[in-house]
Formats: structure tokens, sequence, C-alpha cells
């Protein structure tokens, strides 16, 4: 078991009145990549940015290592930010870029060559030391940033958003980049991210957040599997989420029909959420189907088929690898491990905090 290295206890944060973040507990372990992900307003930026000590908690503490960081600057702290906008210095050279926290910390000018040749090496950008940012692509600005952080051998690098400016192969090639970073340093990644395929790729572990609360902490596989709320499991990937009555366990009533599942401790005749995953519905000869429906719509998007089935006035969404043409009759079928079961909100409150509005 990794040491836990960062504890964020009892954390709160408004700003105008709005609360960002309410009572958020979370901690982080040494040597682990931890993506915060949510949309746009769920808290995650303020997170990060607390850790960093770039704002301050109306309440609760930071703790590191064990001891309390809450009231130190970023500056003080074992830890260093790569921002979306890169934020490198255009009237320097990259060489310049890199060696500059390095040349406040005063150190030597053999420590900093050494440092410089070894982070370029790491970030593959070996003989571009002479270069202005401004002659260098997106993603190379990118990797620049990243040096400019891993000199000064951080324990903990923050990335907030890093490749949202970047193109979609750019963005993938860093992905890979980043964790072979992550890997060769050794040193604790905290990303910030809306975007879920970068999540599911790129962590050990996932917190997934929304109107400033945790909705959920899991490996990716934990996350993308065994989503705990509507919100989690409509957020991470294509989802279908049915209304159900969960009539025993091990059996629940969907699209007017009893379907065979794995789950228990639902009680009996209880309303409950049920998410399908399209690519775990499986289309058969209407005969052979647990029901019938009858093909909507068709998307071909080059590794698989989306089609739209309507079945009993609900549209589900299947994903597969043959398809069947808008018009036709087809019969669905899913593995019973595959049908997850969760407890719809008890209250209007709790669904304000599980369902994005």
């Amino acid at each position: 078991m990794k040491n836990k290295l960062i504890d964020l206890v009892g954390i709160t944060k408004s700003f105008d009145d709005v609360t960002v973040l309410d009572d958020l507990n979370l901690y982080i372990r040494e040597n682990e990549f931890l993506t915060l992900l949510g949309p746009s307003g769920c808290g995650k930026t303020t997170t990060l940015r607390i850790i960093g000590g770039f704002e301050q908690p109306d309440s609760g503490k930071v703790l590191f290592d064990g001891a309390d960081i809450t009231a130190l600057p970023p500056n003080r702290r074992q830890l260093n930010t790569v921002f979306q906008r890169y934020a490198l210095f255009p009237h320097m050279t990259i060489e310049e870029n890199i060696a500059f926290g390095l040349k406040i910390k005063k150190k030597s000018q053999a420590y900093i060559r050494d440092k410089i040749r070894s982070a370029l090496r790491l970030v593959n950008l070996e003989g571009y030391e002479d270069r202005l940012p401004s002659a260098l692509s997106g993603g190379q600005q990118q990797r620049v940033a990243i040096a400019r952080a891993i000199v000064n051998e951080p324990k903990v690098l923050l990335l907030d958003e890093p490749l949202g400016a970047l193109d979609l192969k750019l963005r993938q090639d860093m992905q890979y980049e980043l964790m072979r970073l992550k890997n060769e340093l050794g040193i604790t990644f905290v990303y910030v991210t809306h975007d879920q395929e970068e999540a599911l790729t790129m962590s050990d572990t996932i917190v997934v957040m929304n109107q400033g609360y945790i909705q959920q902490i899991g490996t990716p596989e934990d996350i993308y599997n065994e989503p705990q709320n509507a919100f989690v499991a409509d957020f991470i990937g294509d989802s279908n989420i049915l209304d159900g009555i969960m009539i025993e366990d091990r059996l629940v009533e969907i699209l007017g029909t009893k379907f065979v599942c794995v789950d228990t401790g639902f009680g009996q005749n209880r309303p409950v959420d049920v998410v399908l995953r399209p690519e775990d519905l499986e289309l058969v000869p209407p005969e052979k189907g647990i029901v019938r429906g009858r093909v909507t719509n068709l998307i071909f998007k080059g590794v698989h088929y989306e089609m739209e089935v309507m079945v009993n006035g609900t549209a589900l969404i299947v994903h597969g690898t043959r398809m069947a043409a808008v018009g036709d009759e087809v019969g669905i079928c899913v593995d019973p491990f595959n049908i997850q079961i969760m407890n719809k909100p008890e209250s209007e409150d709790e669904e304000a905090v599980t369902v994005e509005e």
C-alpha cells in the first residue's frame, strides 16, 4: 500500500455566496496518478488550486506528508503546477524558460545545465535549447512547461487541463507521454480534466465530481463498470439509464420485461435506476431476444456501428461490429453481469447532487 501524501480534510470554499466545495474529504497517495474529473463548475480546478496554494479554503485543512500546509504559499510547497496555457516566457529561449525556477533558487550553473539536459531528454526535446516558444508547436510548448516543472524535483505535479488546447492526435500522444513521465520520475500526479477518455486512459484513481461534491472514487475500471449513481454512469462513457423495479434479489423489471441480474440487497418491488452500456447489448434475431425492438437510427463510428433501437417506446443505444439496417426488427440480449443496478435518489436535495442540471 502506497503512503498517503496529500490529505484534504473538510474543505469548504465559496465564491460570492456560491458554494464551490462542500466539506470535501480526499487523500492522494504517493506516486499515484489521480484525476479530478467532472463538468465545468464542479469544483475540480478549485480543489487543485487549494492543493497548490493558489486559493485558501474557507474551512478545512490541507495536509502534506502529515504536516498542515493550508497557509503556506505556493512557492513553499513541494509541488509544481502545469496550466492549460503553459505560461512560457515568450522572450526567453527554451533553456531559459526551464532554468527560471532554478535560478531563483540560486542553483549553480553546472547544476542547472545538468538538470536542463536531463529534463529535455525526458520530454524528448533535446536540441531545442536555443529556440523561442513561438517556434514550437502546441505539444512541444506543453512539454517545455512540464520540463520546467520537473526540474524543480517536486513531490507532486499538478496539471490543470494541460492538454485541452491540443488537437486530438497530439492530445493522445501527450497522454502516453505523461504516463511515461509519471512512471520514470516516480512522482505524484494530480490531474484535472473534463475529458472522460483522458481520465480512463491515464489514471490510477479517478475522482468524479459534480456541484462541489465527490460522486465516486475508484479505479478507471470501477468507475466505468460499477458506477454508483446515474450522474457517474451518464458522465463516464455512453449509457442507457432506465427506470426499473427491483422485483427481488437478482431480478429486475425494465422495458416492461423481467431481466435476470446479479445484484442483491435492494429489497422487493423497489424503484431503481438501471444502467446498460451500449457495448454490452447484443443484437440477435427477434425471436431470440429478451426484448424486441426496431432500429430507428444508424451511425458508422469507424470501430463500431452505433444503432438506436426503439423498445416499448424507449430508445436504446447499441454498439456493435455488425450492423442492423434502419427499419429492421431485432432482438436484444444482455448478460446478467452487465446489468448495473443503482439506488434512486431519495430526495430532491440528493438528486441535485447526483444528477447534472
